[in-house]
């Protein structure tokens, strides 16, 4: 992939792939399914600055599952893998997986 590094708070993010099928076992065509609202974090910026200058470091960093808003950021292509441009503040949380539910063990 080509180098790009985002500015600022923003953060570059790769949709996660969905499943073909639905849990009943029918084929869901492309024209029908919706694009996912989770994804893999590429590149992050360095971060925003506050009103005296400093900066404050972004709390996502590469490698993060995360999840964001239906019509949050940029699409752009870059060597032909279709990505999202977003705003830190875009993302709504990091998945993480490892962790169990509470009050289950």
């Amino acid at each position: 992939m080509a180098s790009f590094r985002p500015l600022h708070d923003r953060v570059l993010v790769k949709r996660v792939k969905e499943e073909e099928k639905s849990k009943g076992g029918i084929i869901i065509p492309d024209t029908a399914k919706e694009k996912p609202q989770e994804g893999e974090v590429i590149a992050v910026g360095p971060g925003a600055r506050d009103d005296e200058g400093k900066r404050i470091d972004p709390d996502v960093k590469v490698g993060d599952r995360i999840l964001f808003g239906k019509w949050s950021g940029t699409e752009v292509t870059l060597d032909g893998d279709e990505l999202l441009i977003m705003k830190e503040s875009d993302i709504m949380g990091i998945v993480s997986r490892d962790a169990a539910p509470k009050g289950k063990k």
